[in-house]
């Protein structure tokens, strides 16, 4: 099977066209690709493939084999791969991804693509969408327990749920505990990706995320997203917001009084291309 390995920000992801080659089990796969000492090593496997409602289609897998409905900076490496590999000369794409159209405008510099613009569309809001096990129009700065202790959570959904936490000191956050107690509480009935987010000024954050299936990863474009949001909806920042993660930053705006759409800015990088024979 040939591939090719990408990242934004080392959020990475083995990447196949399925255009031209054919998987039996996906979620098998993902499982394979994704070991980093068995397999090629990622946060997960993401198939390229053809749609009868947008230019492309991504199918993406966690580490763990789980199905995800989205990804920003997954999405925004699809940009970069079609483009670079000739199978669109558009600037302009349409990726379905969870049955959803996303569109990407393309940064081209010397014939590759440098950096994505992605529209992530409107954030949902109302918990019985995102989906949380609470009622109510919205879940904002609102009160669970977790291991013993109290946090003040908003709850987001940009294609999949988020559940940001803001705190004071970052780096006092033990994630690797934190990160599967959130994922698994039974607030989420479909499990949930968690940010804990330090508000550096009214234009910038500073974000760890634990993604549902994968754990601590480096970057999540749809986290960083969400905390923007979460931020905004919280009066803790401005409608553009930079967002800091482990692997660099993330520009993120929200059209609050206009469409509504969220917007997200980021580089993308092509690391390697082989053959699997796992």
């Amino acid at each position: 099977m040939r591939f090719t390995k990408m990242h934004g920000l080392g959020n990475d992801y083995v990447y196949v066209n399925c255009f031209e080659e054919e998987i039996a089990d996906r979620s098998a796969l993902a499982v394979r690709v994704a070991d980093r000492h068995f397999g090629i090593g990622s946060d997960g496997l993401i198939c390229i493939g053809p749609s009868v409602r947008a230019d492309f289609t991504m199918d993406m897998y966690n580490a763990d084999g789980s199905r995800s409905q989205m990804c920003g900076n997954g999405i925004r490496c699809v940009g970069k791969y079609v483009y670079d590999n000739g199978l669109t000369k558009k600037t302009t794409v349409t990726v379905e991804s969870g049955g959803e159209i996303k569109i990407l405008q393309l940064d081209v510099q010397d014939g590759k693509v440098q950096s994505v613009r992605v529209n992530l569309g409107r954030p949902i809001l109302r918990p019985d969408l995102i989906p949380i096990d609470a009622g109510g129009e919205l879940f904002i700065d609102q009160p669970i327990t977790v291991l013993g202790q109290r946090y003040e959570v908003t709850c987001v959904s940009m294609g999949n749920p988020h559940a940001v936490v803001f705190v004071q000191r970052l780096n006092q956050i033990d994630i690797p505990v934190l990160g599967p107690a959130f994922e698994h509480h039974p607030l989420f009935p479909e499990q949930v990706n968690t940010e804990f987010v330090q508000v550096v000024d009214r234009q910038t954050l500073k974000m760890r995320v634990w993604e549902r299936g994968s754990g601590e990863t480096l970057a999540c474009g749809t986290g960083a997203a969400a905390s923007a949001v979460a931020a905004i909806l919280n009066g803790l920042c401005d409608s553009a917001v930079t967002v800091q993660l482990l692997g660099g930053d993330l520009e993120i705006e929200w059209e609050r009084d206009g469409t509504g759409f969220v917007y997200q800015t980021g580089p993308v990088v092509t690391v390697f291309s082989g053959e699997y024979f796992g």
